[in-house]
């Protein structure tokens, strides 16, 4: 399972987080508005960072820029 060794992946890329106004979901808890964070993973749709909570999450490109 790939997804459990992105913690110890070499980072891509540090991107900056430009907001947190989640429709659905509770991203204010994980993510802070201006905060750089380390980018493991990139997909079409997601970023997958080390998020607040010191884990890999997955959340919407939208959040970023970089």
């Amino acid at each position: 399972m790939l997804h459990q060794t992105w913690s110890n992946k070499e980072t891509i890329r540090t991107i900056e987080c430009v907001h947190t106004d989640a429709k659905k979901y509770m991203v204010n808890r994980a993510l802070t508005k201006g905060k750089s964070y380390e980018l493991k993973n990139e997909t079409d749709e997601f970023y997958f960072v080390i998020d607040n909570t010191g884990k890999i999450g997955g959340y919407y490109k939208d959040y970023f820029k970089g």
